[in-house]
């Protein structure tokens, strides 16, 4: 079995169709059909139940998921040894980051981590969801994200050793035109999906605390930072966005702030790591390299690094 077919049928069972499936592939339901075939031709089986619509897993195959994830984690672990035995460059490590600290913190790390010259770093960007997912499955020696302060992380705990790199604020920005905006009932506003950490952000924790009678309307909606930024200086609407991505806007003028009208979050930023299976290097790298970095001061929403316990998991 190879690692992408196992990730194949993995993704047909997290998704409930093979549509779905081919969309968390980055496939097109073709290209994704004709590989399922493959997988069902080079196995000697059907492993897909056809007569049901959509086209599902047959049950003995579902039955199987506990012993898929197993193997696809540990091959993924073992294809990442690999890479950093046999690496020309010296030590690889990798990380993953939400899309929005990816463009605001992310050159920090990568400057602190490749201040070594034996060290070279890959960075990947995606949303918390799969960013854990890269974690778990061993394809990412850590992740940094944002998380509420004050409010556990809904993961595991004891699978986790945990540092806070600095804090950020999510404040309300609009285009210069829209300067009068706050004082509507009606604030035509750029939404997140309920699925991803900001939008979830949003719903539990600023939309209940806004004034009574004032509405945000959704004029767009996306589930990237960078493309609401992009929303908000094109005059769409408002956009709660960190502070750390806006402030070169807020300093020019192309955006402005409306937190003295309307609400604000703030947010921490955080390192996760697997607890357990950490090479030296990964661990030299955690405890001397991570926990002493320092963020960017210029950025006003970053606060000063501070270590937390390490089975302290907020």
């Amino acid at each position: 079995m190879r690692l992408e077919w196992i990730d194949d049928i993995l993704a047909v069972l997290d998704n409930g169709s093979l549509a779905r499936a081919a969309e968390k592939r980055m496939l097109t339901q073709s290209a994704f059909t004709r590989r399922v075939r493959l997988i069902e031709s080079s196995i000697g089986t059907e492993l897909f139940d056809r007569r049901r619509k959509p086209v599902t897993l047959m049950p003995g195959v579902e039955a199987l998921a506990p012993e898929l994830r197993d193997i696809s984690m540990r091959l993924r672990k073992i294809r990442l040894k690999l890479k950093m035995a046999t690496s020309q460059t010296g030590v690889a490590l990798s990380f993953a980051c939400q899309h929005a600290i990816t463009t605001t913190v992310s050159p920090w790390i990568v400057r602190a981590l490749t201040a070594d010259p034996d060290v070279s770093v890959r960075v990947r960007s995606s949303n918390q969801e799969e960013c854990l997912r890269l974690l778990l499955s061993g394809e990412v020696n850590f992740v940094v994200m944002y998380t509420l302060p004050g409010v556990q992380t809904p993961f595991f705990e004891r699978a986790f050793d945990v540092l806070t790199l600095g804090g950020d604020v999510l404040i309300p920005v609009c285009a210069p035109d829209l300067a009068d905006i706050a004082q509507m009932s009606q604030i035509p506003g750029i939404s997140y999906p309920s699925d991803v950490f900001l939008g979830q952000v949003f719903e539990r924790n600023i939309s209940p605390r806004l004034p009574s009678g004032l509405q945000i309307v959704s004029k767009a909606e996306t589930a990237l930072t960078l493309a609401a930024y992009e929303f908000a200086l094109g005059g769409i609407g408002v956009a709660w966005l960190p502070r750390s991505l806006v402030v070169g806007a807020l300093a020019n003028g192309s955006l402005i702030s409306l937190e003295d009208q309307l609400l604000t979050q703030t947010l921490d930023i955080k390192a996760f790591r697997l607890s357990e299976g950490q090479s030296s290097q990964s661990d030299v790298t955690w405890r001397n390299v991570l926990s002493s970095i320092a963020l960017p001061v210029h950025l006003n929403g970053l606060a000063k690094p501070s270590n937390d316990a390490v089975s302290d998991v907020q």
